[in-house]
């Protein structure tokens, strides 16, 4: 089992949770989703975590097919910037866990981050931050994406128990 910590000031900011060999398969039907949210299943269960090898979040650069653009995230929509169809760019290796294995972490002041339709897109950066305040995490919730919180590599670390 393991906790991840906030790197800033040690705090625990998940409970014990158990390692996924790898990130599931999450339905992305319009039936699946929440009736009320309009947000799809969570990607990774309760009480457990995975490892995302993939870019997550910004800087984001522009695709090399714009003709052809591919989601941003192998879990997420096709997005469109002022230089075109984009990809993240960002850290690999965040930590994916179900939104709720966080419940101390709290928005950033003013929602920084947070913009989107029903929830925040998490395509902006960090969103999340630990009760000493260091942003640690991204929460993508909208109601056209996944349903997700990525624990930042470098700003969180395990404690494997």
């Amino acid at each position: 089992m393991t906790v991840f910590l906030c790197s800033k000031c040690g705090t625990a900011i998940t409970p014990e949770l158990a390692e996924l060999a790898a990130i599931p398969d999450v339905s992305d039907d319009e039936r699946d989703r929440d009736k009320e949210t309009r947000r799809a299943p969570s990607t990774v269960p309760r009480g457990h975590y995975a490892m995302d090898p993939e870019p997550w979040g910004p800087p984001c650069v522009a695709q090399d097919d714009q003709e052809d653009p591919k989601p941003a995230q192998s879990r997420g929509p096709v997005v469109c910037r002022e230089e075109g169809f984009v990809i993240p760019a960002g850290s690999r290796h965040t930590v994916l866990v179900h939104p709720d294995g966080a419940a101390s972490l709290q928005p950033l002041p003013n929602w920084e981050n947070s913009n989107g339709c029903c929830g925040p897109t998490g395509d902006e950066g960090l969103n999340r931050a630990c009760p000493c305040g260091a942003p640690v995490a991204t929460l993508a919730a909208d109601c056209f994406g996944p349903f997700e919180l990525h624990l930042d590599p470098v700003r969180t670390y395990a404690l494997s128990q």
